[in-house]
């Protein structure tokens, strides 16, 4: 696979390495689409208990938050190791990464099981939804292992080019939640508990088998107890360039409770219901950009840790290319046939039907010109250009958006409008920002890069 990513044609390469990615990527989202699908649908509290899941992201953005900055930090680092042909680093990188993991989850068990009922009443939850919310809350945070697990070391297998494999990981636990979600709320009668005790499950069967294959003959790196020492050396890097995709993350849980508690205070539980809404479809929309973007990681790293300036820019552009042409598309679809996504997760006709059409055409507006800054994002982060992507990542959500959420109404007589109008004010603004560094930095980069492999 290293001498593919150094050689082979880059569009044939990044195709065959994004569409496994892509169907990880939107696999790994059923495990939450899944479970609000059959939960809006309970009969008699489908409306409560929705809400009340969709105030749990915060936690799970959490979560995600440090399988990124841990994931995402150290496989673009091994990729590049391994370009540079130094299997050693990229292994101590691998083993580093998993301690990691492995003691963030166990804190994180730990300080969510001690503390997350009042977290949740200040995430927006009343005394409607909060029931609905702890209960799938509680259960949920016990398979913290298994998530950073699955999801954090998955991202090792995907940098090595085996995204097939990677894929097949996702699918395990995606499909397993499938099968359970059904069984385990309306069999069992379980509710949103159920819910949660099957995505627990599906995600231990995803990380048993990332375990599996990163120990054995398979995998190009593998998880050795020795080099489960944390090294500084190591691990600094790995945080550094972590962080950008962490702040990505992390302040979507700040997102989740800014949106949840403007919302509850203008409009109640049926706007914080359209938001529970409008937020899942865009993670539905979101999250296939990553898996783009995972696909073309490892060529970018490796030929840019090899020095191969023609193939990065090759890379960077078709990774432009497909990341705007799959935004561009979702938009039309969103705008047009909104009811469509609204109806996966309620069928009612009532007063949050009507709320989220309206909100979820406002909410993504702006989401067609988002694969530029997708790309830019992971160009920066797959070539370990820790500090522009850190940037780009704060200036969409804590610099701007945060703050539009409370600005905004006070110009609006439709306060609950206002609110959903700060998205795409925000996406439009980090966008035409994030193309602009791009364009002053990139060439740069491959500047220093060409005097570098002259150099060699």
């Amino acid at each position: 696979m290293n001498y593919e990513l150094g050689h082979a044609s880059i569009g044939r390469l990044m195709l065959r390495l994004a569409i496994p990615s892509v169907l990880a990527q939107l696999v790994s989202l059923l495990y939450t689409v899944i479970d609000r699908v059959y939960i809006g649908h309970i009969a008699g509290v489908g409306e409560e208990a929705l809400t009340g899941v969709g105030l749990c992201m915060p936690i799970v953005c959490i979560l995600n938050a440090f399988v990124n900055l841990i994931g995402q930090g150290g496989a673009p680092q091994a990729s590049i190791a391994m370009g540079k042909q130094n299997m050693k680093k990229a292994e101590k990188i691998l083993g580093n990464c998993t301690c990691a993991l492995i003691g963030t989850a166990i804190l994180i068990t730990v300080f969510f099981s001690l503390f997350g009922r009042p977290l949740l009443m200040i995430f927006g939850a009343s005394e409607r939804t909060i029931p609905y919310a702890h209960s799938y809350m509680q259960i949920y945070v016990l398979g913290s292992l298994f998530l950073m697990i699955s999801l954090g070391l998955n991202q090792f297998i995907t940098a090595q080019g085996f995204t097939r494999y990677s894929m097949i990981s996702v699918l395990l636990g995606a499909v397993s939640n499938i099968i359970l979600d059904p069984v385990f709320i309306f069999a069992f009668g379980l509710g949103v508990k159920g819910a949660a005790i099957a995505t627990v499950i599906s995600q231990a069967l995803s990380s048993v088998f990332v375990l599996w294959f990163l120990t054995g003959k398979k995998s190009t790196l593998r998880i050795k107890l020795q080099y489960f020492k944390i090294e500084w050396g190591i691990i600094l890097p790995v945080l550094a360039l972590g962080i950008s995709p962490f702040i990505m993350q992390a302040t979507e849980a700040a997102l989740n409770l800014s949106f949840n508690f403007s919302l509850q205070k203008y409009g109640g539980d049926v706007a914080v219901g359209a938001m529970t809404i409008a937020s899942t479809v865009m993670q539905i929309i979101w999250i296939p950009t990553g898996g783009i973007g995972q696909g073309a990681q490892p060529i970018i790293s490796y030929n840019y840790g090899a020095a191969n300036v023609k193939r990065v820019k090759q890379s960077v552009l078709l990774l432009l290319i497909l990341a705007e042409s799959y935004m561009f598309l979702c938009w039309g679809a969103v705008e047009l046939f909104p009811q469509m996504f609204i109806r996966l997760f309620s069928n009612s006709t009532g007063e949050l039907y009507s709320t989220t059409i309206w909100a979820l055409r406002v909410y993504v507006a702006t989401i067609g010109l988002f694969g530029i800054q997708s790309a830019v994002q992971q160009t920066f982060i797959s070539t370990g250009q820790a500090k522009a992507s850190i940037f780009i990542a704060c200036l969409r959500k804590v610099i701007l958006l945060i703050p539009l959420i409370f600005i905004l109404p006070f110009f609006f007589e439709n306060k609950v409008f206002a609110v959903f109008l700060a998205e795409p004010v925000s996406d439009f603004v980090s966008v035409t920002v994030a193309g602009i560094i791009f364009l002053w930095k990139f060439p740069k980069m491959m500047r220093r890069l060409e005097r570098e492999s002259s150099e060699i």
